[in-house]
């Protein structure tokens, strides 16, 4: 007879080692499952750089931000290391509106300035701003593959189970639960099970035993290969703080690169300038010439402080939802996690929170992310 465990989740990445803590957390039998291992290098939550903010241009986003910090903190005490590097952000460009996210920080009372386009040059000579700029003190940088790696040992000091190379393949519904089969004739049987495969969910959705109506109501997955590249800082002593900037021309994202690439530049990345393929298990790791192009002639035009030759670069993958938001939903016992569209991690023990109470049925989560259940009752 195969092994059972009361809950599985499958994938440990940031969403999948959030949930399997969580869960723990509550006492529960876990088992997580990884294809490969926990922060594996060609998923969604490898590496030191992750930008963590409370900008937003949507208040719902903000106050999650602050309910999530607190889990940070909670998960800080708990290993004794600071996971988030403070660093601060600017946001600005014509299309970012950083008038609008100012009113947002400010309702919600997070510390922040607004400044002009000259205030902040003067303060910041290493970025060519062009629009006012919202400067909030308070974000940071997210160490994700030690956090991926400091939820899981949590979840596994509480009695939680991790099996890598564990790729899997089909989940059948038998009886009240489901059983988990890899591609290497390995099975599972779970009571519940939680999904949290990243760019893989696409290709692994059809494998579900998932009702046809429920199917059908989730959103269109899309999943892009990103890529980012490392650009040396010019001087040592200037401070950097994360960006993004949005003009109607290009849409840039940056923050500190950190031991990624030897704490020597900044990361800067062109937001959704990926390639669209079906799912992760199509990625091929090679850099498009043409978006390196453009991200060196937008080093050149709008950070001065940078030399615009790459000294390293790489991919990555952003799993998106039509609008953003995320996926958390439940039909029978099994539940689908999804951080999608490239700003999950800074939510990540909170999202980890939400999917283990939807999964144990002892909470409430937003019913925006509940796709295919909010519009026929939840269940």
């Amino acid at each position: 007879m195969p092994e059972s465990s009361e809950y599985v989740v499958v994938g440990a990445g940031l969403a999948g080692a959030a949930t399997a803590w969580q869960l723990a957390l509550r006492g529960h039998d876990v088992t997580i499952l990884e294809r490969a291992q926990p922060a594996a290098h060609d998923g969604s939550s490898h590496g030191s750089a992750r930008i963590f903010r409370y900008a937003y241009p949507d208040e719902f986003y903000t106050r999650a931000v602050l309910e999530s910090k607190s889990l940070w903190d909670e998960l800080d005490r708990a290993i004794g290391l600071e996971l988030i590097t403070p660093c601060g952000a600017v946001d600005y460009g014509p299309e970012r509106q950083p008038e609008q996210l100012a009113r947002i920080l400010a309702e919600t009372g997070v510390e922040h300035e607004l400044l002009s386009a000259a205030e902040a040059r003067e303060r910041w000579p290493h970025i060519a701003f062009d629009t006012a700029v919202l400067w909030h003190p308070g974000a940071g940088v997210i160490d994700a593959e030690s956090s991926v790696n400091a939820m899981v040992e949590q979840a596994v000091k509480l009695g939680a189970r991790l099996l890598t190379g564990w790729n899997v393949s089909r989940v059948e519904k038998r009886g009240s639960g489901y059983r988990l089969s890899s591609d290497g004739w390995e099975t599972l049987d779970a009571g519940n099970v939680i999904i949290s495969a990243g760019g893989w969910l696409p290709s692994l959705l059809g494998q579900l035993s998932l009702p046809t109506g429920f199917l059908a109501r989730l959103p269109e997955f899309t999943v892009r290969q990103e890529q980012a590249y490392h650009f040396r800082y010019r001087s040592d002593d200037a401070p950097w703080p994360t960006f993004i900037h949005k003009s109607a021309d290009i849409q840039t994202y940056g923050l500190p690169g950190g031991r990624d690439a030897g704490f020597a530049g900044q990361k800067v990345a062109e937001y959704n300038g990926g390639k669209l393929i079906p799912s992760a298990a199509a990625q091929t790791g090679l850099v498009d010439p043409d978006n390196r192009r453009r991200l060196v002639d937008y080093v050149r035009k709008y950070l001065p402080g940078l030399d615009p030759e790459p000294y390293a670069e790489t991919t990555c993958l952003f799993t998106n939802t039509p609008n953003e938001d995320f996926l958390i939903d439940r039909t029978g016992r099994l539940t689908i996690v999804s951080p999608c569209s490239g700003h999950g991690a800074k939510f990540a023990p909170l999202i980890g929170q939400w999917a283990a109470e939807l999964a144990t049925g002892t909470g409430k989560i937003p019913a925006r992310f509940r796709h295919a259940t909010a519009k026929v009752g939840a269940s």
